[in-house]
């Protein structure tokens, strides 16, 4: 008799490494951090192992413990009484790696860190790891209209920052991909 499926967990790691960093350095706009909560999923990867039935599991899996993970790590940071952002700007940490400023496409990214969680999860979910709002819902475990919600908010928002933190590239009063 076929046996299913037998994930390996080297090979998990190997395909979804770069992934999941992303997804926690995106979010978090620390390298550090990001590297802490990519183990802790990998960690909580190999004890759940048994449970992961196939490689499209397995990717949805890693990318819905990720982003709790994050979840997890930003409410510390609150709880903390640290605005996570502003202490990266007075460190000159982390951000700065992320954004050299003579890109665009940098200094927007570094724009994103700036929205509020659950709208930097939708639209990294949604542009970065081309995700349905059905299957970003899924993944935060979160109502689809608050995924459409999230989602409108965060790029009308967006938007706005770039307008008014990117007037060099401004034309006619819109950013280049703005509405």
């Amino acid at each position: 008799m076929a046996r299913d499926w037998q994930p390996e967990f080297e090979q998990l790691v190997d395909e979804h490494q770069s992934m999941v960093y992303s997804l926690a350095v995106r979010m978090t706009g620390d390298r550090g951090l990001a590297e802490e909560i990519a183990q802790d999923a990998f960690l909580a990867l190999d004890k759940n192992l048994g449970k992961i039935k196939n490689p499209l599991h397995a990717r949805f899996w890693l990318r819905r413990v990720t982003m709790s993970r994050v979840a997890d790590a930003l409410r510390r940071q609150r709880v903390r009484g640290l605005d996570l952002w502003v202490e990266m700007e007075e460190d000159h940490g982390t951000q700065a790696e992320i954004r050299p400023s003579s890109s665009l496409g940098a200094r927007l990214e570094a724009l994103l860190t700036t929205l509020p969680a659950p709208q930097r999860s939708a639209l990294i979910l949604r542009y970065q790891e081309d995700l349905t709002p059905e299957e970003i819902a899924e993944t935060l475990d979160a109502p689809l209209a608050t995924v459409k919600s999230n989602l409108q908010r965060g790029l009308k928002l967006l938007r706005a920052k770039a307008e008014s933190s990117l007037k060099e590239f401004v034309r006619d009063g819109k950013v280049p991909g703005g509405t």
